[in-house]
């Protein structure tokens, strides 16, 4: 089997699972194809020992007839927890609110399952849940409520059960869109504001901050929040300019094997040329760099 490129794989909202098991990279993501229109296939994965030529693709979920959902499989995340491998993902039907759900697999290929109910409101548009575990070892997922439904995009998080097939708690609003001066408002009046992508990290000095993506001046970006608290809760503050990123964004950062950080994200933002791309980031002072300017 030939290895492809990045630049090959046509991902948007890349998702990698560094899997210490086997030493192996795992990349995940929304189906380029056909993300926006027609119905779902389902989602597939990469893999690598390099990040730099993969394997693939392999059918890590393809819903069963009578799964729910349709269209709009979006922003897989996967966690290996226990022995297992955890999916977090947002589905679409045309009666159904889009929503977040739970996947479950006991191999990084699949095949994934649905467990559980739907993780955010039934009555909520909704989308991009991440998980977060507190000091405690508490799980939370972080989601966004969507600018189709309120305009001024929303940020929540919701306390999860140990075994992530149920919210348990109410969500807690954390910020809207509009709170980043950075954030540039469209539509009518320039009123809608985006909220994409949210990952939390752990920054060297203990602070807790959260990538987020929506419009700004140059199209798709990619900012920062702080949570001044240290905790999931909040409350968070918005870094008053974006990262270094021109038309990108719905990243996360992960350690190679290697230890170093590195980010990924899709680039561009524009249907069908977004793929993948990844460059390795450094916290100097507080704020993340990227090794190389983003084009």
């Amino acid at each position: 089997m030939s290895l492809l490129q990045l630049s090959d794989i046509h991902f948007r909202d890349p998702y990698v699972l560094v899997d210490q098991t086997n030493g192996k990279y795992y990349l995940y993501g929304s189906t380029g194809q056909n993300v926006w229109e027609g119905p779902a296939i389902g989602f597939d994965v990469y893999v690598s020992e390099d990040l730099a030529g993969w394997e693939g693709p392999f059918q890590a979920f393809r819903p069963s007839p009578d799964f729910w959902s349709n269209k709009h499989y979006w922003a897989p995340e996967v966690y290996a927890r226990d022995g297992r491998y955890y999916t977090l993902a947002s589905f679409k039907a045309d009666n159904r609110c889009r929503a977040t759900c739970l996947l479950i697999a006991d191999t990084p290929l699949g095949p994934f399952e649905p467990a559980g109910d739907t993780l955010t409101p039934r009555d909520w548009e909704c989308l991009d849940g991440t998980l977060y575990e507190d000091e405690s070892g508490t799980p939370w997922m972080i989601f966004c409520r969507e600018w189709l439904e309120v305009k001024d995009g929303e940020m929540y998080a919701v306390q999860l059960q140990a075994d992530l097939q149920k919210a348990v708690s109410e969500p807690i609003l954390l910020f809207r869109a509009s709170e980043a001066p950075w954030s540039v408002g469209f539509g009518e009046q320039s009123s809608n504001y985006v909220t994409d992508g949210p990952y939390l990290h752990r920054m060297p000095n203990g602070e807790l901050v959260m990538l987020w993506s929506t419009t700004g001046v140059n199209g798709y970006t990619m900012g920062l929040a702080r949570s001044s608290s240290g905790k999931v809760t909040g409350p968070w503050i918005q870094d008053a300019e974006p990262l270094d990123i021109r038309d990108g964004g719905h990243g996360m950062i992960f350690h190679k094997f290697d230890g170093t950080l590195q980010l990924t994200i899709h680039q561009p933002n524009k249907h069908p040329l977004e793929r993948p791309v990844m460059w390795p980031i450094e916290v100097n002072k507080g704020m993340i760099q990227l090794a190389k300017p983003a084009e």
